[in-house]
């Protein structure tokens, strides 16, 4: 048995490949696709080899799975097929995962919105490590999809204001929808003015770097208050040079998180640090239960088949791609 799956031969170049159908070992699961969402600043830099990637192909992609599970092996408790699972697996119309990989999906949330859950656990990990308190202002600078789902877990978990940066007006108009307070576009020679004016202490408690860029880590530090806290909760893609450390962190007494999403505990959580697993549940509840706006996040429905054309845009970088959805349905 045959099926379809993404795949990167080479630099810049996708195509669709045909491969054998897994068979699932011991405590492994057999899932049919449904739909999956493209991850767009990762995938973009690893299709492209940006700086700090593994620059290795062919490679196949994607962390974005939501699909049935349609055969189990030995082992597996839990779990039987027909159960609608997501997991971390790549852009493929059947994949194998460790059963204990496979999270349940609400019965009554659609596959669509399931689908977000892996960005929603990446935004929410760094939004933890902030340990934002009701009152706290917070800055999100880049208002792509993990810099949008950042913004709104930060307003959720108490922050007020939150503010949210970036240069494309559409993307300021989608963070507005999604529940910004405030929204500022750093090419306006007067935008750390109203940034200021924005906030009452006149500088974010919060600041959450989210374009995966080096200048915006500069503006990070300058503009986040004295004893605040920077995110980095982009994967930089470069070297930040020219850091006044002197002056915009140690005298300001700056707290900088990193937050990539592998650092996580493999097990037991703790403040501020959850596990995989455990934020993929709350990531699903909080979806399901309509406090996460999802739906607008979507701007690109595609057949599984079109995956090319949906990375032609990637790597384009197109300001009006935010989540692409692949569906596998049907094939």
């Amino acid at each position: 048995m045959k099926g379809l799956r993404v795949l990167w031969p080479q630099r810049g170049q996708v195509i669709l490949d045909e491969e054998d159908v897994p068979t699932p070992g011991p405590d492994e699961v057999l899932i049919r696709t449904e739909v999956s969402l493209i991850s767009p600043g990762t995938e973009r830099a690893f299709l492209l080899s940006l700086p700090n990637t593994s620059e290795k192909f062919p490679t196949t992609c994607g962390y974005n799975n939501v699909g049935q599970v349609i055969e189990v092996g030995r082992g597996v408790e839990g779990l039987r097929a027909g159960d609608r699972v997501v997991t971390g697996t790549n852009h493929a119309q059947f994949v194998r995962a460790r059963a204990s990989d496979a999270i349940r999906v609400p019965d009554e949330l659609p596959s669509r919105e399931a689908v977000f859950f892996h960005m929603v656990s990446i935004a929410l990990q760094g939004v933890r490590k902030a340990r934002i308190e009701i009152g706290d202002s917070a800055l999100v600078i880049g208002q792509g999809l993990i810099g949008n789902l950042a913004l709104q877990l930060a307003r959720f978990n108490g922050a007020f204001p939150t503010v949210a940066m970036d240069t494309e007006p559409a993307r300021l108009d989608l963070a507005r929808r999604c529940g910004a307070d405030e929204t500022v576009d750093p090419t306006d020679p007067s935008f750390e003015k109203k940034v200021k004016a924005c906030i009452p202490a006149g500088a974010p408690s919060v600041v959450i770097e989210a374009t995966g860029h080096p200048k915006p880590v500069l503006t990070a530090f300058q503009l986040a208050a004295w004893h605040g806290r920077v995110v980095l909760l982009a994967s930089t893609r470069g070297e930040t040079t020219g850091v006044n450390f002197y002056q915009d962190v140690h005298r300001k007494g700056l707290t900088i998180l990193g937050a990539h999403n592998s650092i996580r505990p493999s097990r037991d959580n703790s403040p501020g640090f959850w596990t995989w697993h455990e934020d993929v549940r709350v990531a699903l509840r909080l979806t399901a239960a309509g406090r996460l706006n999802i739906a607008p996040l979507i701007s690109h429905e595609l057949d599984a088949r079109e995956a090319p054309k949906a990375y032609q845009l990637l790597i384009q970088w197109h300001p009006g791609l935010m989540g692409a959805l692949l569906h596998w349905e049907g094939l």
